[in-house]
């Protein structure tokens, strides 16, 4: 169905295409019809995290920042679901246009600037929400939060969502939101790691429940920042880490119509530079810290190609909106 959809929906402009998809998604779950048209065949369970997920394909964050669309989405036949990203107050992202299709390279290039609803409005969501699988809840720091205080604003939002989430992700790699990945420094990062690991075990104590953290990082990385990086996961106790977010490289879209917008770039023309991440990661983390591969997913090949480069899990979203839902299928049948 979504192939025959799909030509009109690239008619419209690609934010207005996203929200009306949604919506529709919505309308049909009310009705009944997603789970009678998901035809994910049986996947092998995976233990991540110390999570038990019933599959290994998730939704990568930002296709659903407020959590208004879970029970839906759900319903497409995910392992996992992750929303966000949310900060702790509402705000508008870029101006518009901030959403570009390049078709020619089956890629995507955004500059939102993480708009959201805030952190009340998504924890409203996921209460209204009935789906009880595995939700990851992404975090990140509002636009004008100065970068030497980013640190409380994760804080703010993991104290908000560790309630709700399974996991929680920390997003310092969006290439949108000024002077962001400069958390990715080691020093910087290092302060971030120690305040979220030392309030992880404040919210765990009063809790009774431990909520595993990963680390979503850029794709845009050299071998030293990688290693740093995967130092810092170990010393900390992190989790996992999600590799990647969109990169700032027009690689594989030079001369083509939007491929000189201001974002990042996603889909296909990712994909390799993603994997590289992977492979680095791997080596460098062992069985220590597990990896979710995201990035240029079109094809069940480059699922299994993430999962044999080291990853655990794989995550979707470009993908989806190029291939649509049967997306979701054809990766679980390839990796089994």
């Amino acid at each position: 169905m979504y192939s025959l959809v799909r030509p009109l929906l690239f008619q419209l402009d690609a934010e207005l295409a996203h929200g009306l998809t949604l919506k529709s998604l919505d309308v049909l779950h009310g009705l009944g019809m997603l789970r009678l048209g998901s035809r994910v065949p049986p996947c092998r369970p995976r233990r991540v995290m110390g999570l038990d997920f019933p599959n290994p394909v998730g939704l990568a964050a930002g296709l659903d920042k407020n959590g208004a669309h879970i029970d839906a989405l759900a319903a497409l036949g995910f392992g996992f679901i992750e929303i966000g990203t949310v900060t702790p107050r509402p705000q508008p992202g870029n101006p518009r246009p901030r959403l570009f299709r390049i078709p020619q390279a089956q890629a995507i290039i955004n500059r939102f600037g993480f708009n959201n609803a805030g952190v009340e409005a998504l924890v409203e969501n996921v209460r209204r929400s009935r789906y009880r699988g595995i939700l990851g809840i992404n975090i990140g720091k509002n636009f004008d939060t100065p970068i030497e205080r980013a640190t409380e604003d994760y804080v703010i939002c993991l104290r908000k969502v560790y309630p709700h989430a399974s996991y929680v992700t920390v997003n310092i790699s969006s290439p949108n939101t000024q002077n962001l990945r400069q958390l990715q420094d080691k020093a910087a990062l290092q302060g971030l790691l120690y305040a979220l690991q030392q309030e992880r075990a404040r919210l765990a104590d009063a809790a009774g429940r431990y909520v595993p953290i990963a680390l979503k990082i850029a794709p845009d990385l050299n071998t030293e920042q990688i290693g740093e990086i995967a130092d810092l996961l170990l010393q900390y106790g992190m989790d996992g880490v999600i590799a990647t977010n969109t990169t700032l490289s027009r690689e594989g879209v030079e001369g083509l119509p939007y491929g000189s917008e201001v974002g990042g770039l996603s889909g296909a023309p990712l994909k390799n530079k993603s994997t590289r991440v992977i492979q680095q990661l791997a080596q460098a983390l062992g069985k220590d810290v597990p990896i979710i591969g995201v990035g240029g997913i079109l094809r069940g090949e480059d699922a299994a190609e993430k999962i044999h480069a080291g990853a655990s899990l794989i995550q979707l979203y470009s993908g989806l909106i190029y291939r649509g839902p049967a997306l979701i299928g054809e990766v679980c049948r390839t990796l089994g």
